[in-house]
């Protein structure tokens, strides 16, 4: 895959086909270490040991509609390819948590790519669904974050607008880029 953004969104895939409620996406970034970092949660069916075991094999999938799984295999070999490694801790009947750590300074790390176009359509083609999203930067000066939690969203919605709803969904898109802007810059978004 050309960028991050796109392991993210075909291993929370993975997460909506396992019957996860809520998925957590984390991403941090931290230039004093030279790290960056994406972890994805779910409260899914979970796997078993030997599932775990095999989940890195490009040649092994529970799916039926196809015999080739490359999102996990991928992403690990992306990690570890810049130095950095990738782990998955699962258990039956709890969930599924993946995370890889890049070295953003090797010569073989790929773009994160548009992770907050990635959020954004999880979020909106799965409203029946709740994702927390949150992105950390740090940098020798300053360590900023934000989060994104489509529960909270539901609660100020109040039930009568769901997440797919166009004034919504844009909501999103403005939220995400104004908050990915700040953390990066440090630049607070401007009043309206």
């Amino acid at each position: 895959m050309r960028e991050l953004s796109l392991n993210v969104m075909d291993i929370a895939q993975n997460s909506i086909s396992a019957g996860a409620s809520r998925i957590i996406i984390a991403v941090e970034e931290d230039l004093t270490q030279d790290l960056l970092s994406i972890a994805v949660k779910d409260n899914g069916r979970g796997m078993t040991p030997e599932q775990v075991q095999n989940v890195t094999d490009p040649f092994y999938t529970t799916r039926t509609t196809r015999s080739v799984g490359l999102g996990v295999p991928l992403f690990k070999m992306e990690a570890e390819m810049t130095g950095g490694n990738f782990t998955i801790d699962s258990t039956v009947g709890v969930g599924t948590e993946l995370k890889a750590v890049f070295r953003p300074s090797s010569v073989d790390m790929i773009p994160l790519g548009d992770i907050n176009g990635t959020v954004q359509l999880l979020v909106t083609s799965n409203p029946d669904r709740d994702f927390l999203f949150s992105r950390s930067y740090k940098d020798h000066n300053a360590s900023r974050d934000f989060a994104l939690d489509t529960a909270q969203l539901r609660q100020v919605l109040g039930g009568e607008v769901e997440l797919n709803a166009p004034e919504v969904v844009l909501w999103i898109r403005d939220f995400l880029a104004e908050q990915t802007h700040y953390v990066l810059t440090g630049e607070e978004p401007a009043e309206e």
